[in-house]
């Protein structure tokens, strides 16, 4: 099957590293964020139930200065 050999620890393993040296290690944490909250946007919007309540302390949390 295609789908099994796309999927493979060592493929995912070089996608990761090429993701790293692209983004570098300050970016990472701000696109996994993104790509967690569009991934959760995207099932409560394909979802029939109600989407939960918004945390408003962790949104102004996030957008706080880390010395970058």
């Amino acid at each position: 099957m295609i789908a099994h050999d796309i999927l493979q620890p060592t493929h995912l393993l070089i996608i990761l590293l090429a993701v790293l040296l692209i983004l570098g290690p300050k970016k990472l944490p701000q696109a996994s964020r993104a790509v967690g909250r569009s991934i959760r946007e995207f099932r409560s919007a394909t979802s029939l139930e109600p989407p939960p309540p918004a945390k408003a302390a962790a949104d102004s949390s996030e957008r706080t200065d880390r010395g970058a």
